[in-house]
């Protein structure tokens, strides 16, 4: 059977696994999709073709989005803006991203033509990985009008600059949208955790985006040999920060909430096998739904890191490295979603993203909404990512009945 053959969630799945190998990856052997790269603008060449066969208008902003428009019944209608991001981690899977976009195509197909009281428009965003510049959906800043003019100022790890890569660059800002044009934004996306799986849930609201802060810490000790520096005198940031590390994992555990604390890098110095080290560097990570919940078990392992310094004879330093505040979903989209849950015969269940997605940027220009899809053992970034087509039709079938609900809201 081919993909045009297939049912709707199926052929989205389909046409995601067929962007996964050359010349829609930049690498062999494997996915790798950077921004403004051959794949990446093969990939947008294929998107055209699906856009257009649904019915839709397509166009490249002048960040590079691909945008495919199906009008309303009015013209210049408001539009509901669906997306996702087309670019991809090295080594990462298929549907990180681009099963939003697919979804979104096959949500307009399924209307037929049929005109509802808005627009909708498909965003495939091009850079929410930060997988080619340093600077995470840029993309998407520069749609929600919240980009900064130097931040274009960037280079890739080859020197090649993004002037250079879009020789339109000077425009890049101009891809901002009109508030006034735009009504709410729907994202649809793979869980990339064990919740949904866990609880046997195909599909899930998302009530919004975790706060996440993170912070670099600096141990110093005194540095030392292995063989003649007794345990009694030691002054060992290794051991210190072992016991830091475990106090991290404790204090979020203890507090029995959403709260996630991760240390995700370590660092000792010199790094000989002989020789007791005399620096040690790592990161803390604390994510929650609320910001009040994050700040409060982060204060509590900053004090007890400080308390393990000061008894261990430790030199201790921490950096802020980036406060992000949480990126709630609007209340009456969430409804809506969980209306159109129940109408699919699907439990309604609601969870947080413990993961940044366009949605939080694009929180600044309009109401969002986001439908968590399942993914097996919640693996993502990693080419045993995977989705069942049936998982995918319930998520299709859900982003309809929602789609009609909205469209109930602006006809009444």
């Amino acid at each position: 059977m081919s993909a045009h053959d297939l049912p709707g969630g199926a052929r989205a799945v389909a046409r995601c696994d067929a962007l996964r190998v050359a010349p829609y990856s930049d690498i062999e052997g494997g996915l790798f999709r950077a921004y403004l790269t051959p794949a990446y603008t093969a990939a947008q060449g294929a998107l055209t073709g699906w856009m257009e066969a649904a019915g839709m208008c397509v166009r490249r902003d002048a960040a590079a989005n691909l945008v495919g428009r199906y009008e309303g019944l009015e013209p210049d209608a408001p539009a509901l803006v669906i997306g996702s991001h087309l670019d991809s981690v090295r080594d990462g899977g298929p549907y990180d991203g681009p099963l939003g976009i697919m979804l979104g195509i096959e949500a307009v197909a399924a209307l037929e033509g049929r005109r509802l009281p808005f627009a909708i428009e498909i965003y495939a965003f091009g850079d929410e990985e930060g997988s080619r510049f340093p600077a995470a959906m840029l993309t998407s800043r520069a749609v929600a009008g919240t980009l900064d003019a130097s931040a274009l100022d960037v280079a890739d790890a080859q020197g090649v600059t993004l002037a250079q890569a879009l020789p339109t660059v000077a425009d890049y800002l101009t891809a901002r949208r009109d508030p006034a044009a735009t009504l709410a934004y729907l994202e649809a996306h793979i869980e990339q955790g064990p919740v949904l799986e866990a609880d046997g849930l195909a599909v899930g609201t998302v009530t919004g985006i975790a706060a996440q802060l993170r912070y670099a810490v600096t141990v110093k000790g005194m540095a030392g040999h292995a063989g003649t520096t007794t345990m009694r005198l030691r002054r060992d940031p290794l051991a210190g920060a072992a016991a830091m590390l475990l106090a991290v994992e404790q204090l979020a555990r203890g507090d029995n909430s959403d709260v996630v604390a991760t240390v995700g890098t370590i660092e000792a110095l010199p790094g000989a096998p002989n020789v007791i080290p005399g620096e040690v560097r790592f990161t803390i990570d604390v994510r929650s739904g609320a910001e009040t919940r994050r700040n409060s078990v982060a204060e509590a392992i900053l004090d007890r890191i400080a308390e393990i310094a000061e008894a261990r004879d430790l030199d201790l330093a921490v950096a802020l490295v980036h406060d992000l505040a949480a990126s709630p979903c609007d209340p009456a989209l969430m409804d809506l979603m969980d209306a159109a849950l129940a109408a699919a015969g699907q439990p309604v269940r609601r969870l947080v993203s413990g993961a940044g997605h366009d949605a939080m940027v694009m929180a600044a220009l309009c109401p969002t909404a986001m439908l968590f899809i399942r993914c097996r053992e919640g693996i993502s970034h990693n080419p045993a990512e995977h989705v069942e087509p049936a998982d995918a039709e319930i998520a299709l079938k859900v982003m309809l009945g929602f789609i009609e609900r909205l469209g109930d809201t602006r006809a009444a």
